[in-house]
């Protein structure tokens, strides 16, 4: 089974830029949908990005259409998340997720990812004024 390791977060100020990576072992990343999900304190887990490279599929939350882009590397076998214009409300843990049922439909089924999917750890973005 894929396994994924997600890195890139850190300190940014109001403004600034990440870039988060989602790099895949053990399969690769363009047998599946990869998606972005987002938890910060107190709240749920929320879908905010996906990309499906069967299909061309991708996805963003209304919070972080615009700011952020997803991308995938096949030569590297990671799918990125740039960030820009980060906002204090970006602060969260950030996870990705592999998911081989929503290649096959699309990444309009990227919130399915929360009930099943591969998950790796999260990386931890902090943006501060």
């Amino acid at each position: 089974d894929v396994q994924l390791q997600a890195s890139g977060g850190g300190l940014a100020r109001v403004g600034g830029s990440l870039r988060l990576s989602c790099a895949a072992s053990g399969g690769s990343l363009a047998d599946y949908a990869i998606g972005w999900f987002r938890q910060a304190p107190g709240k749920e887990r929320e879908a905010i990005s996906c990309i499906a490279s069967s299909d061309g599929t991708t996805y963003y939350a209304d919070p972080v259409r615009g700011r952020f882009a997803i991308s995938s590397d096949t030569a590297k076998n990671t799918v990125y998340l740039q960030m820009n214009n980060l906002k204090p409300e970006d602060t969260a843990v950030y996870y990705c997720a592999a998911s081989w049922v929503v290649s096959t439909v699309g990444c309009s089924a990227v919130a399915s990812m929360l009930r099943r999917a591969t998950w790796g750890q999260g990386t931890l973005v902090t943006v501060s004024s």
